[in-house]
């Protein structure tokens, strides 16, 4: 009976540092690294992304560049579960999602008026050192595009 408990126990513990493991690799802020980065010119820039642990939540607070330089700043605050959370501050997306895949990997998607305008994939290095955010949307005349953000652990 003993050995049945303590494999429970060890199990569940487990299950429960691969379930928080994004979590806690993405909580801190990142600095963008243009210089590994491969934005199209005109894109906007999130510059620094602060994710914060708010109780079973996380407060993600970004500013950055629009496509013209002019500075921005947005946020939200939700779960890592694939449900929309309201966004502010970005005016091209008032709900945003995040579903994590496993302990390095999100995707996100964002929204306005209930409709995609754009999806990111967001994986952390293992060492927790860096992380790449691919995201993909369209321009103003509709035509597909691939930035590749790559950010630095501060």
């Amino acid at each position: 009976m003993k050995t049945r408990t303590i494999v429970l126990v060890l199990t569940s513990l487990c299950i429960c540092v691969a379930l928080g493991s994004a979590a806690d690799l993405s909580v801190g802020t990142w600095k963008l690294n243009e210089a590994k980065s491969k934005i199209n010119p005109g894109d906007a820039k999130n510059t620094t992304v602060v994710y914060e642990a708010v109780g079973d939540s996380f407060k993600v607070t970004i500013d950055g560049v629009d496509g013209k330089g002019n500075p921005t700043h947005s946020g939200w605050t939700g779960k890592f579960d694939g449900k929309d959370y309201p966004a502010v501050g970005d005016p091209k997306t008032d709900t945003r999602a995040l579903t994590k895949v496993d302990e390095h990997t999100l995707m996100l998607t964002n929204k306005k008026d209930g409709k995609v305008t754009s999806t990111g994939k967001i994986v952390f290095a293992a060492d927790g050192k860096s992380r790449i955010l691919t995201a993909w949307g369209t321009d103003a005349s509709g035509k597909k595009i691939e930035d590749v953000f790559f950010y630095d652990k501060q």
